[in-house]
């Protein structure tokens, strides 16, 4: 018995229609679905909301409820603002850099292009304050993950011990990966 995928992701906006308007606009996805119902299903709290859902490519959904009754929206101020996020998967570098100056010339703050060495990622934020990446892979991506797949469990076990970064992968942020 195993997960088959990810059926959807769902988080909190702000605006529905702004949301939407947002997300086809600047990343030319799709609105699939609206529900919006006086009672929440699971629980039958009553408490108005709206949920969309939008088409991210692959059969991969991106969800949103906007919840007019509760406090206004917030984040985890505990939580640095680059650790959560949703990173979408691009064609190549060529969709990369052209998303990023589709997104510069509506206004929206890119940071990157910044190399992981795996792949190269763009970030921005949606109108809810929600970070966004998206990122291609890299063209020698598969040389990178077999020399990192013989490393992860000695990693995560030094890391378990430690709370330190273990260095069996440093050579992915050194200028020169000429032992790769």
């Amino acid at each position: 018995m195993k997960i088959e995928k990810i059926h959807h992701v769902a988080y909190r906006c702000k605006d529905a229609k702004e949301t939407v308007e947002w997300y086809g606009k600047n990343l030319n996805m799709d609105f699939v679905l609206a529900i919006a119902e006086d009672h929440v299903p699971s629980t039958h709290e009553p408490d108005p909301y709206m949920h969309i859902f939008i088409d991210a490519g692959d059969g991969n959904v991106l969800a949103f409820f906007e919840l007019p009754t509760k406090p206004e929206m917030g984040r985890d101020e505990n939580t640095p603002e680059w650790v959560q996020h949703i990173a979408f998967r691009v064609k190549d570098r060529n969709t990369l850099i052209a998303f990023k100056e589709q997104l510069e010339a509506n206004g929206i703050d890119v940071l990157g292009v910044t190399d992981h060495t795996l792949f190269h990622s763009i970030y921005f934020f949606d109108p809810n304050g929600h970070r966004i990446e998206l990122a291609c892979q890299d063209p020698e991506e598969e040389k990178y993950l077999a020399r990192l797949n013989e490393v992860k469990w000695e990693m995560l076990e030094e890391w378990s011990k430690t709370k330190r970064a273990p260095k069996q992968a440093a050579w992915m942020h050194e200028k020169e990966l000429t032992d790769v």
